[in-house]
């Protein structure tokens, strides 16, 4: 598939998803630039372009994620989420500077239970709507 067809597929993808799907995308995202930020930091010779660009496309997400956040429906659920992304970013800025694997370890085991969380909710919705546009609130 060329790169054309590949950028359009996930373009229709991303158009087409419901809200609870976007989520999970998103965090899908941030894992996988994290694994990537985790193995060239494990790697003998490190590319530090490459694990400063990971690292900053994770923030970049989280911070989608923090402005997805609806606080007049989520309330408490919604306001610890956006804690949890401010101490996920710290983490990630502290590993950055000091090229620390840890700190991105621990994000990433975080951000995959609640992708898996996330994920888990969305199949609720289709579950229980199969022929409906399943529309997961993201307030929290």
């Amino acid at each position: 598939m060329s790169l054309n067809r590949l950028n359009a597929y996930k373009q229709t993808s991303v158009k087409t998803a419901s809200q609870g799907r976007l989520i999970v995308m998103l965090y899908d995202e941030a894992i996988k630039q994290m694994d990537l930020a985790v193995k060239e930091m494990s790697a003998e010779k490190k590319k530090f372009d490459t694990i400063h660009n990971a690292i900053s496309k994770t923030q970049d997400v989280i911070t989608e994620l923090m402005a997805s956040l609806d606080f007049e429906k989520g309330g408490e659920i919604a306001q610890n989420l956006f804690n949890l992304y401010m101490y996920f970013n710290r983490q990630l800025v502290e590993a950055n500077i000091q090229k620390d694997i840890e700190p991105i370890k621990e994000v990433r085991k975080f951000m995959g239970e609640l992708r898996e969380a996330w994920a888990a909710i969305e199949n609720t919705q289709v579950n229980s709507n199969p022929g409906a546009n399943p529309g997961v609130n993201i307030a929290g």
